[in-house]
């Protein structure tokens, strides 16, 4: 039954919102419009070396600045402070206990922190997302769903995060340019437009192949699951939601979601492109690769009658910010610049931590929880490896890796009149043939200042152009990030973030006055990942993601290395499972959560 649940739960978890996606304005129904008849394209690289400007942190929460003021002892020691970090330490503290977070970077949120950067001879700030730019369900004047996770969580600890809705973003093909929908699938929309009249019966088709599988991930509210015996009392009042669904059914949750596509008959090639291209913006893995469960709701929702996207106001640092807040309010406390050195290990217990500089042990009374990654936890010599399983560990650093990134993130000149002419995200791909995983063959493109004019100057706007966990971490691993070589890839590889870039605006170079170039080597130092790695490339049928518990009594997982996965929702709610999980003293305080959320 622990794992049937928890394998429902992925759906849950994995369908709200995503790293891959960014927040979109509204535009005709026609293709999408670009800024080519402004100004020439036919102008030079800008100087980036010149136009790095400053890196600073974009929060204005007051979080403290180092462990000086740390207590000796606390309930719960989270290190790391990620989405699935601070969840955790969210629900900890919303759950009575004394909490505190560690993190080594000046800035919380992991992958979703933002930073601020300021150009020659342009007043004011330009602020930039990091990671996640696609968000659903988080509008605060929406009714929340108990299947959003990230949702979930604020919504326990009372905090909004204003965002503007949209309903459109830009798709330029080799088909063609088009404006994505919910009419998608529908006549007269994208797919009959790409393909035709038969592409549109099939996607009718596989709708409803997937109304099933939305029905048994909707039976279960992200909240109500723990892996404890407190489960069946948490878990208990929503299992006859679960038992009028279809078991046959629900069994093909934990399949790879080709199995529903082929079953459904889907042969259209575009069609089958257009889907892989989503399952790999989900999870870093084509549709052969992607659990059904985590398609299971999404497809219903992004394709649901007035569906709507969100675009947090400030960006994705407003999500963190708002943790922050939730976590603080409640007693927790957040110390930033707070290297861990070692999670404490006393007869198969995790009882603490040592920090850095000066070796000061702090004890945790109730657990640690730790939103490394699986490698950094096993290969850092932060635990000693000793004190687990060695079948445990050698399976856990055996953990396939998933490939890195090249970013730009460019501050340009730009009029509201000029932006509203453009989408805010467009997904581009050069040759389906190719496949989705090929090197330089896709990209992603997210122009938050469509929305938000306060991430740039007046009369500026800011983008960021990625691409999609496509990029080998090998070429750089020997790269000195202080030499002219390093310069030289950075500048070599970022060229076709470039190309595409102009396809959209086509005299983007001209109008940049900052750019800043991501790497591999960048994920790895600013975010402190793994080959600056994605993150498990866990193929669904071959492998699943561990629970949160540890052979390690007392010691917790959150993250995108454990269950339920990879993406904004999944590592929300690793962080929900990982506080639900600490103690049974958090039963009751669990079951009045559950009540507050049905009002």
């Amino acid at each position: 039954m622990r794992y049937f649940v928890a394998y429902v739960a992925v759906a849950l978890i994995g369908q709200n919102s995503s790293e891959a996606f960014a927040p979109v304005a509204p535009s005709s129904p026609s293709s999408p419009s670009s800024l080519s008849s402004l100004h020439s394209p036919h102008s030079s690289s800008p100087a980036i070396s010149s136009r790095r400007g400053e890196r600073r942190r974009s929060s204005s929460l007051r979080v403290s600045n180092g462990p000086n003021d740390a207590d000796d002892e606390y309930d719960v020691i989270i290190v790391g402070s990620g989405i699935g970090g601070l969840c955790a330490a969210a629900m900890s503290t919303l759950y009575g206990y004394k909490t505190a977070v560690f993190e080594s970077h000046y800035a919380p949120g992991g992958c979703a922190h933002g930073f601020k950067a300021r150009a020659k001879g342009v007043d004011g700030d330009f602020c930039f997302d990091t990671g996640p730019s696609f968000f659903s369900g988080l509008n605060p004047d929406i009714p929340a769903k108990a299947s959003n996770p990230l949702r979930t969580v604020l919504e326990a600890i009372g905090e909004r995060v204003e965002c503007e809705k949209y309903e459109t973003f830009g798709l330029k093909f080799p088909e063609g340019d088009f404006v994505h929908t919910t009419d998608f699938g529908k006549k007269g929309g994208v797919l009959e437009e790409a393909s035709g009249y038969a592409a549109r019966y099939q996607w009718s088709s596989l709708m409803k192949r997937m109304e099933p599988l939305e029905a048994a991930v909707a039976a279960l509210p992200t909240a109500a699951l723990r892996f404890d015996v407190g489960g069946a009392l948490t878990v208990g009042p929503f299992l006859p939601n679960f038992a009028a669904t279809n078991p046959l059914e629900n069994l093909k949750l934990t399949k790879p979601f080709i199995n529903i596509v082929d079953s459904a008959g889907v042969t259209d090639t575009f069609t089958r492109n257009w889907l892989d291209l989503l399952c790999f913006c989900l999870s870093g893995l084509p549709a052969s690769g992607t659990i059904t469960a985590e398609m299971g709701l999404m497809m219903g929702e992004f394709y649901a009658p007035g569906a709507v996207m969100d675009c947090p106001k400030g960006g994705a640092n407003a999500i963190i910010d708002a943790l922050v807040r939730g976590v603080e309010k409640k007693g927790g406390q957040i110390f930033l610049k707070s290297h861990v050195n070692e999670i404490a290990i006393e007869d198969g217990k995790a009882t603490g931590i040592i920090l850095g500089k000066d070796g000061k042990k702090i004890r945790a009374s109730k657990a640690v929880i730790s939103n490394l990654s699986v490698w950094d936890l096993f290969n850092s010599g932060i635990v000693d490896n000793k004190e687990f399983p060695e079948l445990f560990v050698h399976d856990r650093k055996d953990t396939p890796v998933g490939k890195s990134f090249m970013h730009l993130h460019v501050g340009f000149e730009a009029t509201r009149e000029e932006l509203e002419q453009l989408q805010a995200h467009y997904m581009y791909i050069e040759d389906w043939g190719r496949g989705v995983e090929a090197e330089d063959n896709a990209a992603l493109l997210s122009i938050p200042s469509a929305h938000d004019d306060s991430l740039a100057p007046p009369g500026h706007a800011v983008l960021h152009i990625y691409t999609p966990a496509t990029e080998d971490y090998s070429r750089w691993e020997n790269v000195d990030r202080k030499s002219e070589e390093y310069q030289k890839l950075k500048e070599e590889r970022s060229q076709y973030l470039w190309n595409v870039l102009e396809k959209i605006i086509p005299d983007i170079r001209e109008r940049a006055r900052i750019v800043q170039v991501g790497t591999p080597l960048t994920h790895q130092r600013f975010l402190n990942r793994h080959r600056g790695s994605y993150g498990p490339a866990i193929i669904a049928g071959e492998g699943s993601f561990p629970f949160p518990g540890t052979p390690v009594k007392n010691l917790l997982l959150c993250g995108d290395s454990c269950f339920p996965g990879i993406g904004v929702p999944a590592v929300a709610g690793s962080g929900i499972l990982a506080a639900n999980s600490v103690s049974l003293d958090s039963i009751q305080p669990q079951l009045k959560l559950l009540e507050k959320l049905k009002q």
